[in-house]
């Protein structure tokens, strides 16, 4: 399926933005650690939310969570404590995506896993059992997810863990998020330089709410860059917000857009006296899943960039990166990178060819190309149901304001 999005018409309009699926899910697994019967409340809708409340409610003893890249790293830890024997496996894709360095520290600390197929790979066969503690050391540079899975399991084990990070930390919004999270539930962790310790302990039964998703507001402040005339309302939105996408926001102020708050709803405007940046330096690595965003936000601006801190996006729903550079050369614009950590664009375009936008089943892919649909006039996006992962009602929302989505 092919969708052509145009926007001939926009208007100002409030958007009740979906939930964290990153602070959903690490209050699902915190929630079943603790015994709590209770579900937090205003959950993720996306599919790896639903992956993982589906996980941990059956007693199933195979677990498939699909393209879920957040759910395998999850899961695997949480099976390597839960008593029984589970297998747990993904799609093609996931199949592809390595998981050794999570499955080298939990075998460190007495876990079970077996490798099914590739070596370093999924799926994984996985007898639980208590674990015991101690200390390890994994590079700074791996994905947060690692580094939060084996914190969250941390308080089952006999006498705590401690995590000596090594070389450069990545994402740590994301590890303060899961610090902070657990400090919610009674597990007081701490984190001092480069060392994390998480002491043993019970986590509380408490009742939680899950807040809005700053990730899928990037495409809201990539919207109100693009189209100067439209004010949004975004509902949800905390300012002291867990979430390390929440400096969107700032970067977005380069771009032309400023915040308003009123209580937990944020009001994105334009500044119709202020032209963006004409070039605009940024490291993502705090930030990596509104990279995407603003590549294509700035090149629909004529914002020349080089972003850095992109070496994560290397190994995510796919190859981010070069994703990004096949797909905005469609639509003109000529990107370069080192092919590890960075993304450049100095201005250098090309004939587009007018071919849809392939979003190799990422759903960020989808989402941040579609706006651009204000300033080329009309765009196809190839497979569009991907953005289920995270923000299934994200077509109804565009269409909302004035988008036109027609199927091919």
């Amino acid at each position: 399926m092919v969708y052509t999005v145009t926007a001939p018409q926009l208007k100002s309009t409030t958007i009740k933005l979906p939930a964290s699926k990153s602070i959903s899910n690490r209050l699902l697994l915190i929630n079943v650690l603790s015994a709590n019967p209770n579900i937090p409340e205003n959950l993720s809708d996306s599919d790896d939310t639903a992956v993982m409340l589906k996980a941990l409610k059956s007693d199933c003893s195979l677990v498939d969570v699909g393209a879920a890249g957040t759910s395998m790293r999850f899961l695997t830890a949480y099976l390597s404590v839960l008593p029984g024997c589970h297998i747990i496996t993904g799609s093609e894709r996931m199949k592809k995506r390595p998981i050794a360095v999570l499955v080298d520290a939990l075998r460190s600390l007495g876990a079970d896993i077996t490798y099914l197929e590739n070596e370093g790979f999924p799926p994984l066969k996985i007898e639980g059992k208590q674990l015991r503690g101690g200390t390890i050391s994994l590079p700074g540079s791996i994905s947060s997810q690692y580094i939060s899975a084996l914190m969250m399991i941390a308080p089952m084990m006999k006498g705590g863990l401690t995590i000596q990070l090594t070389g450069k930390i990545v994402s740590q919004p994301y590890i303060n998020m899961t610090l902070k999270t657990m400090e919610q539930f009674g597990v007081i962790g701490k984190w001092n330089d480069t060392v994390i310790s998480i002491p043993e302990g019970q986590y509380s039964h408490i009742p939680s709410h899950v807040e809005s998703d700053w990730s899928a507001a990037s495409y809201w402040y990539e919207i109100a860059a693009l189209a100067p005339a439209v004010c949004e309302k975004l509902t949800g939105l905390f300012l002291d917000s867990l979430q390390g996408d929440s400096e969107g926001r700032r970067i977005a102020e380069k771009l032309g857009v400023t915040t308003s708050y009123d209580h937990d709803n944020g009001t994105l405007t334009p500044k119709s006296t202020s032209a963006p940046t004409r070039h605009l330096d940024y490291d993502f690595n705090s930030q990596p899943d509104i990279a995407q965003t603003f590549v294509v936000a700035c090149c629909c601006l004529g914002v020349t960039f080089h972003f850095t801190g992109l070496e994560s996006l290397k190994i995510k729903e796919t190859d981010r990166i070069n994703a990004l550079i096949n797909e905005c050369k469609k639509i003109g614009f000529v990107l370069k990178s080192n092919d590890i950590d960075d993304l450049t664009w100095d201005g250098e375009t090309c004939p587009p060819s007018n071919e849809p936008i392939l979003t190799y089943k990422d759903h960020r892919m989808a989402m941040a190309f579609a706006p651009a649909a204000i300033k080329l006039g009309s765009i196809e996006i190839d497979d569009p149901a991907v953005v289920s992962k995270s923000y299934p009602k994200y077509w109804e929302d565009l269409k909302s304001i004035g988008f036109v989505i027609e199927e091919k």
